[in-house]
């Protein structure tokens, strides 16, 4: 789950930070960015070992930060699992740069480096550094070439592309 791995690793490392030569999305507008994403790939992290159907939903929280619900499907255990947490801006609303909580006072990095600033139906993301890489999108599948011409974005600023794990739905 993007953002259960995400926030799992922020937790483990604490780190609000990013990775060298990655800028967060600017003119990021959340309430755009809120509702259901679909995973469509990742690096592999133990938390998110062997999930498929795995979507992460984002709405806004009382207190002005964002939930976030990650859920997928654990085949191994024939179950569901899910995992929430909270997260706010680190700089400015307008940036796509966040800190990610699942456990208490400990937060991670989210960045959003590549954004559909038209209509919001993919977005690349990562941790605070190239070990997260998560792609996104608002339906299961994407077409080819634009899920190839988002990983060469991403290989080109130094992610291990050749290591991710596609994900079924």
């Amino acid at each position: 789950m993007d953002k259960i791995s995400l926030l799992l690793a922020l937790l483990l490392t604490g780190c609000v930070t990013m990775p060298e030569n990655v800028k967060p999305a600017e003119n990021f507008m959340v309430e755009r960015y809120l509702g259901k994403w679909y995973e469509i790939a990742r690096l592999d992290h133990s938390f998110e070992r062997g999930l498929t159907s795995v979507t992460a939903d984002y709405g806004l929280r009382p207190d002005g930060g964002v939930r976030v619900l990650n859920r997928g499907y654990s085949t191994k255990e024939n179950k569901w699992k899910e995992a929430e947490g909270k997260a706010y801006f680190v700089n400015r609303p307008d940036q796509g740069f966040l800190k990610v909580s699942f456990f208490g006072p400990f937060y991670g990095s989210y960045v959003v480096f590549e954004l559909d600033q038209i209509n919001y139906q993919y977005a690349l993301v990562c941790g605070p550094d190239k070990s997260y890489l998560w792609l996104l999108s608002r339906n299961p599948k994407i077409p080819e070439d634009l899920k190839n011409r988002l990983i060469a974005k991403a290989a080109a600023l130094g992610f291990d592309t050749g290591k991710l794990i596609y994900v079924n739905h």
